[in-house]
C-alpha cells in the first residue's frame, strides 16, 4: 500500500541542512584570519544562503503526492537516516566551527557537506515534479562544482 507524504516536508529537511552548512561556513569564515581562506568560506556560506531561497522556492511549489514504499514508512525513515546523521544531529555548527583548527580540516568538513548535499538531492528527485527536478538537478550542478573547487583547493595543504 502507498503511503502519502509531503514533499515539502522533506524539502524542508534539506533547506535545515542548508541552514547548517551556511552557519558552518559563516563561522568557520571569523575563524581564518587568512583572507583567501575568510572569503572562500564567506563565498560558500552565500552559495548556500542561494540554496536556501531556491529551496524554499521549491517547497512553496511542491503538493503532497503518493510514494510507493516496500513497507509502511520506508521513505520517511530513509529520508530521516540522511538529514539525521553525525554532522547535522549530533554537532551544532558552532561545535564544528571549534574544532576546525586548520584549513584543511575546514575543507575536508565542507566536502562532506557537498557530497552530503548531493546525496539528498539525487535521492529526492525521484519523488518531485519535473519542474522542480530540473531546479534540484542545477543545484546538484553546484554543488559538485563546489566538490571540484574544494578538492583543487585541499590539494594546496597537502
Amino acid at each position: 500500500m502507498a503511503n502519502v507524504f509531503n514533499v515539502a516536508e522533506v524539502i524542508d529537511m534539506g533547506i535545515e541542512k542548508e541552514r547548517r552548512r551556511r552557519d558552518f561556513y559563516g563561522m568557520v569564515a571569523e575563524r581564518f584570519e587568512n583572507k583567501a581562506l575568510k572569503d572562500l568560506f564567506v563565498r560558500l556560506r552565500d552559495w548556500e544562503s542561494e540554496h536556501i531561497k531556491r529551496f524554499s522556492m521549491i517547497r512553496d511549489s511542491s503538493v503532497a503526492e503518493e510514494a510507493q514504499e516496500s513497507y509502511q514508512g520506508e521513505f520517511a525513515a530513509y529520508m530521516k537516516a540522511l538529514v539525521d546523521d553525525k554532522f547535522y544531529k549530533q554537532v551544532s555548527a558552532k561545535e564544528f566551527a571549534r574544532n576546525v583548527k586548520a584549513p584543511k580540516v575546514a575543507i575536508q568538513y565542507a566536502l562532506g557537506f557537498e557530497k552530503d548535499a548531493i546525496l539528498f538531492f539525487n535521492e529526492l528527485l525521484k519523488y518531485m515534479e519535473p519542474y522542480q527536478a530540473d531546479k534540484v538537478r542545477e543545484l546538484i550542478e553546484e554543488e559538485k562544482r563546489h566538490i571540484i573547487y574544494l578538492t583543487a583547493l585541499k590539494k594546496r595543504y597537502d
